[in-house]
């Protein structure tokens, strides 16, 4: 997944970002819209790191974001949903 899908589908995977970084608030998530590089600076922001880390923090987030998507495929094939 890139970030292009990831704004594309911020409303299905806000939830992912409230769960990855549980100090954004509500209100956070929907000024982000999407935004990566305003991602970045509200992680910045609320946990102290770095922009390289925060960087480095959504790049993990976005690769894993992959492997969940394609385990909920999965299991509504499995499921026949």
């Amino acid at each position: 997944m890139n970030w292009n899908q990831v704004e594309g589908e911020w409303k299905q995977i806000k939830g992912h970002v409230k769960t990855a970084w549980g100090k954004l608030t509500d209100n956070d998530l929907t000024q982000l819209d999407g935004k990566k590089e305003t991602l970045m600076g509200k992680i910045q922001e609320r946990y102290g790191v770095a922009r390289d880390e925060a960087e480095k923090q959504i790049d993990d987030w976005v690769s894993k974001l992959d492997a969940v998507k394609s385990d909920v495929k999965k299991d509504v094939k499995k499921n026949g949903n």
